[in-house]
């Protein structure tokens, strides 16, 4: 049995780079392993991103196999450090974390605010990160619980809904 297959098209027209069949919304661009981003702007460190594995798609960049992600105030220093299983960081610099999500703030003073939760998100033009789901808001002895929330990237201030909690009056 002999099988014979031509075919005829406009070399011109019809040539295709060796990516252009895995390249588009589905597939990603470029992937790396042992992610080491750092973000900076007017030569100032905003923010250091590391991760297990990333793959880089046309709207945004897909990482996983855990994800740290620490942001620096105006001054330098690391104010806030969020780490997750996987995070999606959008062309528009908004980021989504899932998977035991726990967010970490140290301020001036040495106080230390901690957030765990499931899904996070940081929208950028407001730098304010949110969450609709079950949050737990541990700062000092005082511990909040609740469906949803929202703060400033530096956890200063936070908003708690459908909350309750505890605290020792000192």
């Amino acid at each position: 049995m002999c099988i014979n297959m031509w075919g005829c098209s406009n070399p011109e027209t019809e040539r295709r780079t060796s990516n252009s069949m895995l390249s588009g919304a589905d597939h990603p661009s470029q992937e790396g392993w042992n992610i080491y981003m750092v973000l900076s702007e007017s030569g100032r460190e905003k923010a250091i991103i590391q991760a297990g594995h990333g793959a880089e798609f046309e709207e945004a960049q897909h990482l996983d196999n855990g994800v740290t992600l620490q942001l620096f105030d105006s001054n330098g220093s690391n104010r806030t450090t969020i780490t997750a299983n996987k995070a999606v960081i959008f062309n528009n610099q908004d980021i989504e974390a899932e998977g035991d999500v726990t967010i970490r703030s140290t301020s001036a003073t040495g106080q230390t605010t901690r957030i765990t939760t499931e899904y996070m998100k940081r929208t950028a033009n407001d730098q304010m990160i949110r969450s609709d789901r079950l949050v737990t808001i541990t700062r000092g002895e005082e511990v909040l619980r609740g469906n949803g929330f929202e703060s400033d990237q530096y956890l200063k201030r936070f908003r708690i809904f459908r909350g309750s909690g505890e605290a020792v009056k000192q």
